[in-house]
């Protein structure tokens, strides 16, 4: 009897399954250590006791990235390990903050299916659901994957997409209990740029650009526990290269944006998000936003933007696709979030 894991193909999954991921995992204060030096993340409310007690919290919760890094890298092993790449996410909402001291776990289930034309390969569509301690949910999304054949002459499942929604409904975004921007800090903050000092349609360039390096991502991938061969194992990809682990640049152009969206401290939702190209070692990663719609909230003093969140390779800024309408060589992640901003 084998007692390794050699990771599901694509024939192993069936719609409806259910898998709870192992192993939980309790996040202390060295995860927003590790999280501050590997990305150039600023945002007063992940940085500061201080200022999230102005802000009506018990005190700094961790980055709403370190909790969706955790969550997904415990679905790695049963849902990408045999990865050829991570597509897409749609339906996301963080539901309570993740405070040190927290355990979280992770619980996916399949909602679609679709083998690719060339029978060697299929696409798995799930919906993620992290979980604390208490089990209460911390986050909810759905990705899909497309992800190899063990046996190319298995047969392929009966074809299922999920209908998905574009953007989650504003009403349905959670705010933190108690959060208030009524007496918001904008001095600490470090920007002056309110909810309404934004406009639907605004572009921002972000300035900012990071070189991204082998041992740096590497570390990263490990800190998220995640164990897909194409991020570690060079003989996992034809090239010979190893992918960066997509949620890397998203985090790090999160990070980025802090010039221009120093105010945008909370992600709550979101609405889609695609890894257009691959990010290889040596990539510079620079990144742009643009204003896609505004909301109010019931919180006292809090709204949100509807962000895009575009990270490059090079190129000029707020250039998305060319005239085929696929995605620029040099673009490596279009993100549709929302953030929560004081009015």
């Amino acid at each position: 009897m084998k007692k390794t894991n050699p990771g599901r193909f694509f024939e192993d999954y069936t719609l409806g399954q259910v898998i709870d991921h192992a192993v939980p995992r309790t996040v202390k204060m060295g995860e927003r250590a590790l999280y501050h030096m590997l990305y150039p993340a600023r945002h007063a409310l992940y940085s500061s006791d201080q200022f999230a007690q102005g802000c009506g919290l018990p005190f700094s919760p961790l980055d709403d990235m370190i909790a969706f890094h955790i969550v997904f890298g415990k679905t790695v092993p049963d849902v990408s390990l045999n990865a050829v790449a991570n597509l897409g996410y749609a339906e996301g909402r963080w539901k309570l903050p993740v405070w040190p001291g927290d355990t979280l776990r992770a619980r996916s289930e399949v909602i679609g299916l679709k083998q690719n034309s060339n029978g060697k390969t299929g696409v798995v569509y799930v919906r993620t659901t992290g979980l604390n301690q208490h089990d209460e949910e911390v986050l909810e999304y759905v990705r899909w994957v497309m992800v190899r054949k063990g046996d190319v002459d298995a047969p392929a499942p009966e074809t299922v997409v999920p209908e998905l929604t574009n953007v989650v409904d504003p009403a349905a975004l959670v705010i933190p209990k108690g959060l208030d921007f009524s007496n918001y800090d904008f001095t600490l903050a470090g920007e002056p740029h309110r909810w309404g000092d934004y406009e639907i349609g605004e572009q921002i360039d972000h300035v900012d650009g990071v070189t991204v390096e082998e041992a740096e991502h590497m570390m990263a991938t490990r800190l998220w526990q995640n164990t897909a061969k194409v991020h570690f194992d060079t003989s996992a990809r034809p090239d010979g290269s190893r992918l960066i682990y997509g949620g890397h640049v998203i985090s790090m152009a999160r990070a980025l944006s802090f010039n221009g969206l120093a105010n945008a401290q909370m992600v709550v939702g979101l609405n889609g998000g695609a890894h257009a190209n691959p990010c290889l070692s040596g990539d510079t990663i620079r990144a742009w936003s643009e204003v896609l719609d505004k909301a109010e909230t019931s919180a006292p003093g809090v709204g949100a933007l509807r962000l895009r969140l575009v990270a490059t390779k090079g190129g000029d800024p707020f250039k998305l696709r060319g005239e085929d309408g696929k995605y620029l060589p040099d673009v490596l992640l279009d993100l549709d979030y929302w953030a929560l901003v004081p009015l």
